[in-house]
């Protein structure tokens, strides 16, 4: 059985330096993309900060109230490595049963008022800090810098591993659930799907890196810039809110 850590943890090895993850935010005009290393050097990162920095125990449940991002995405592995749960919510009512908050600008004083343990995320493409951090709240860009980029913890593919819209899995299960979309071999998903969404997390994340591939995550997008965007990034397969299917291959 294959956790999604395990996904990863074999993409490093074959071939670090490749693309993973390439984000887009149209309504701010940022591109920024990561190779595998880099992408698992920032997990590693936060897997720390989650641990040492804010002493997650096993199971611990973290809330990610997060947009669609590269930064969830992040966090995401980062809980997963952890062995934590991770509760991806970008909008609605935040979990009162939250050990951690992970949460954007917007959404920090909801988090604060669950009581849990709450890092704000200022979501900026350079990773500078909060404008304004609240009292209470640890700021993800100063404190995350302090840890090392290297996390090796063991997995259990059996440990849950998510629980999103209302569903928990664990991580084999996430993984079977991807790798039974059937996606090609190193397919290039781009995705403008929350991954507050079971399809969203399948299709946008996991299944690509199941197929050997990789995500070009596209937030607030430009529906004009699309279909270019497709042909400029040579995306293979397409997921949009709404979609009937997982995946379907673009007309390039």
């Amino acid at each position: 059985m294959s956790h999604p850590v395990d996904l990863l943890r074999r993409a490093l090895a074959a071939e670090p330096s490749r693309p993973l993850v390439t984000f887009y935010d149209d309504a701010t005009g940022e591109r920024v993309e990561f190779s595998v290393k880099t992408f698992d050097n920032w997990v590693a990162k936060t897997a720390n900060l989650l641990i040492d920095g804010l002493g997650a125990e096993p199971g611990a449940k973290v809330v990610l109230a997060l947009p669609l991002h590269w930064q969830t995405a992040v966090w995401l592995f980062a809980c997963w490595s952890a062995g934590l749960t991770a509760v991806p919510v970008d909008e609605g009512d935040i979990p009162a049963d939250a050990d951690i908050v992970a949460a954007a600008p917007g959404r920090l004083d909801a988090a604060l008022s669950t009581g849990a343990e709450v890092v704000g995320l200022s979501l900026h493409s350079l990773g500078a800090p909060l404008e304004e951090c609240p009292p209470g709240v640890t700021d993800y860009a100063i404190e995350v810098r302090a840890y090392g980029d290297r996390f090796g913890a063991a997995v259990s593919p059996d440990a849950q591993t998510v629980e999103i819209g209302g569903e928990v899995m664990t991580g084999a299960e996430l993984v079977a659930a991807a790798e039974a979309l059937g996606l090609p071999p190193a397919t290039r998903m781009l995705t403008t799907v929350s991954y507050a969404t079971r399809d969203g997390l399948l299709s946008g994340l996991i299944g690509p890196l199941a197929s050997q591939g990789s995500v070009i995550i596209s937030q607030n997008p430009d529906e004009a810039r699309l279909d270019r965007r497709i042909s400029l990034e040579r995306a293979t397969a397409v997921i949009r809110p709404g979609s009937t299917h997982s995946a379907t291959r673009p007309s390039l």
